[in-house]
C-alpha cells in the first residue's frame, strides 16, 4: 500500500476555503463592527443584517483562524485583525482583500485557460479589453478598493526596499506609479534631504494627496504630477523608483519604459525597483511564484530572476545592477547610469 502522506493535498484541498472565509468576513464587515463592539453573534447578525447561524459559523472558524477570539458567546478581534482587517486601521490590507475577492478571485478561477493560452481573463471574467488599469479604475468605488489594497501592502514593503541599498547620494525621486505615494514617503522619512515626486495616471493622484499628507515628516517634500509614463514626459530626477510597475507590462514596455528613464536621467542617475525576486533556478520562494500566476492571470508580465532583471537594465545601458531579498513582501533591485 502506498504510504504517501496525504496531508499537503488535503492542505490544499482545503487553503482557498480559509481564504474565502477571512475575504467573506471581511467584504461582509465583521471585523469593522466588531472592532468597535464585541458581540454575540445574535447581536452581529442582526447589525448587519446576516442570519445567526451561518455567521456564528464563520465566526467561528475566523476564532480558529486566529482573527477573533471567543469569550463565552462574545467574539472579539485578534490584534492581527485590528490591525490588517479593518477599514479604519493605518495598516489596513482591506482593499487588496476585497479586491482579491472580488477581482482575484474571479480571474483565478481560470487559471487553466490562462496556462493554455499564455494571455489574462479580464475579457473572459468581466468582458472587457483595454489597459488594465481601465479596469481597476472602471468605478470610482474600485479604484478607491484597489488604491486602498495597494497602500496597505507597499506600508509592508516600501520601508525595508529604500533601506536595502544607500541612497543618499540622490536629491530628487521620482517615483512612477507611484498610487498613495507609500515608497515616496518611506525614501523621504529615511532620507531627509531628500525630495520626492509620485508620478501616476490624473484618477490615481486625485486620491494620492489624502494618504501623502499623513506623514507629518515627509508630506511637505513628496509632490504630486500627472501623467502617463509610457506617453508623458517624465519629470526631471537623478533617481527614479518603479514599485509593482515592472512585472505588470510585456518585455517590449519594459525596454520602453527603461529607455525613457535612462535618457532622462543625468549621469550618476540611478533606478531603484521593487518587485518580488524569484530564486536564479526559479525554485521560489512560493510566494513569487504565486504571484509571476497572478500576472499571468490579470496582466500581460510575470515576475524575474534578478539575472533576468541585470538583463533588461543592461540592455538600456544601466550598470551596476544589484539586488537584494528584503524579507518584506517585495524586494529591491537597484542600477546606476554610467
Amino acid at each position: 500500500m502506498n504510504s504517501a502522506d496525504p496531508a499537503p493535498v488535503l492542505d490544499l484541498i482545503e487553503a482557498f476555503r480559509r481564504s474565502k472565509v477571512m475575504f467573506a468576513a471581511v467584504s461582509l464587515g465583521v471585523f469593522d463592527f466588531l472592532e468597535n463592539i464585541p458581540s454575540d453573534h445574535f447581536s452581529l447578525a442582526a447589525a448587519l443584517g446576516l442570519k445567526p447561524e451561518p455567521l456564528q459559523c464563520l465566526l467561528d472558524v475566523c476564532v480558529n483562524l486566529q482573527l477573533l477570539r471567543r469569550n463565552l458567546n462574545v467574539y472579539e478581534n485578534e490584534p492581527v485583525a485590528s490591525t490588517y482587517l479593518c477599514r479604519s486601521s493605518e495598516q489596513s490590507l482591506t482593499g487588496y482583500i476585497l479586491y482579491s475577492n472580488d477581482v482575484l478571485f474571479r480571474l483565478w478561477h481560470h487559471l487553466e485557460d490562462s496556462v493554455r493560452e499564455g494571455t489574462p481573463r479580464w475579457q473572459q471574467v468581466f468582458g472587457a479589453d483595454g489597459p488594465i488599469f481601465d479596469q481597476f479604475f472602471r468605478t470610482q468605488e474600485a479604484k478607491e478598493i484597489f488604491l486602498h489594497g495597494m497602500h496597505g501592502f507597499g506600508l509592508l514593503s516600501s520601508p525595508r526596499v529604500v533601506q536595502a541599498f544607500d541612497l543618499s547620494r540622490f536629491r530628487h525621486m521620482v517615483d512612477l506609479g507611484g498610487g498613495t505615494g507609500h515608497l515616496a514617503v518611506a525614501a523621504c522619512e529615511l532620507y531627509p534631504e531628500l525630495l520626492a515626486t509620485v508620478f501616476d495616471l490624473p484618477q490615481t493622484c486625485e486620491i494620492a494627496e489624502a494618504y501623502i499628507r499623513k506623514s507629518d515628516l515627509a508630506s511637505s517634500r513628496v509632490g504630486i504630477a500627472a501623467g502617463n509614463f509610457f506617453t508623458d514626459d517624465l519629470p526631471q530626477a537623478d533617481l527614479f523608483a518603479l514599485g509593482r510597475i515592472l512585472h505588470d507590462w510585456s518585455e517590449k514596455k519594459i525596454h520602453s519604459l527603461l529607455a525613457r528613464i535612462f535618457t532622462r536621467l543625468p549621469d550618476g542617475g540611478g533606478i531603484l525597483i521593487a518587485e518580488k525576486l524569484l530564486n536564479e533556478d526559479k525554485s521560489g520562494p512560493t510566494s513569487a511564484q504565486l504571484q509571476s500566476l497572478n500576472m499571468l492571470v490579470c496582466t500581460e508580465g510575470r515576475e524575474r530572476t534578478l539575472v533576468e532583471y541585470r538583463k533588461l537594465l543592461e540592455d538600456n545601458g544601466f550598470a551596476n545592477v544589484a539586488g537584494k531579498f528584503t524579507g518584506a513582501p517585495l524586494d529591491a533591485i537597484f542600477a546606476l547610469k554610467p
